[in-house]
């Protein structure tokens, strides 16, 4: 009787277990999805695009994407679960090393344009979800060209995988978000002649991103300076930027920003961006936009 007993709790306590890590499940994936298609933006990239620059639909996150500047010729990678062309013969941990540390399976080192040293700051909660929604997408056979480098490359160090501040404190979540997740400073902070980062000028904008030959976009001054960078706009003005491509003056901002995802991100999450970019010391850096920047978004910023 009491063998009997034991047994029934034991099975009571498996029937409770599957529905909760059932729900576990659902809220990775919920969590992997905002993050892909919300603040990480991985489509802005990874998706095919056309001609025009547009999305080629049914082709999401399989590649191909080209990049082109003096120090790097770059197609971005299949992220589709495709055994042939994508991830899908990947592990897990795999996956994660390749968006943390800059490094594939087979050893190649995958930065830049990839954001890792961003990526590097990201939580364990949050890659295992992106991980976990990466595996959902519907996977695409689609072979890309091999990137090519004119600078060494090595792979970030291992990752502290730290859980991500309290959403509470908004400058600190803020901060998480634009340093380890949307990647700003990648685009919006000039390079060195080596290829890294300026960081006596970050967010100060002045990146040429080359997409196409004649297709240069130059990066805005996100810095709190008055003159040249955000101190004398609005939250909402800020705001609107960030989601609609609009600047403080009403005319289009330009790509390859990813206004459709952020468009994605929860109200609460943009006023932590927007409390964190208060915080961004300022830097005195007057872009000139490029000459398709002139003639394509006239008056963009």
């Amino acid at each position: 009787m009491k063998l009997t007993v034991v047994l029934a709790a034991v099975a009571g306590l498996a029937l409770v277990s599957i529905p909760a890590r059932a729900q576990d499940q659902d809220a990775l994936l919920k969590r992997g999805a905002y993050l892909v298609n919300g603040p990480v933006a991985c489509g802005n990239c990874h998706n095919a695009r056309a001609e025009d620059l547009s999305f080629i639909p049914g082709k999401e996150f399989s590649g191909g994407f080209h990049i082109q500047e003096e120090i790097f010729d770059v197609y971005t990678a299949n992220i589709t679960p495709d055994p042939d062309t994508g991830i899908g013969t990947w592990t897990d941990e795999q996956i994660i090393t390749a968006i943390r540390e800059g490094k594939t399976p087979d050893g190649r080192i995958i930065w830049p344009p990839m954001a890792v040293p961003t990526y590097n700051n990201m939580s364990d909660d949050d890659v295992k979800a992106i991980v976990a929604y990466l595996r959902t997408v519907p996977a695409v056979h689609n072979e890309v060209p091999e990137s090519t480098y004119k600078i060494p490359q090595q792979a970030m160090p291992p990752a502290k995988g730290a859980p991500a501040p309290d959403p509470s404190d908004k400058v600190a979540y803020g901060g998480y978000i634009v340093t380890a997740l949307a990647h700003c400073f990648e685009c919006h902070t000039p390079f060195t002649p080596e290829g890294m980062p300026d960081m006596t000028k970050v967010g100060a904008g002045g990146f040429p991103i080359q997409l196409a030959p004649g297709i240069v976009f130059v990066s805005a001054n996100i810095t709190s300076d008055p003159e040249t960078g955000l101190g004398n706009w609005t939250d909402d003005e800020i705001k609107k930027a960030i989601v609609d491509g609009a600047s403080k003056d009403g005319h289009a901002l330009s790509p390859p920003m990813p206004f459709s995802f952020f468009k994605n991100m929860t109200p609460e999450d943009l006023d932590a961006v927007v409390a964190y970019v208060r915080t961004i010391p300022p830097v005195v850096n007057k872009v000139e936009r490029s000459d398709f920047q002139k003639k394509a978004f006239p008056g963009a910023g």
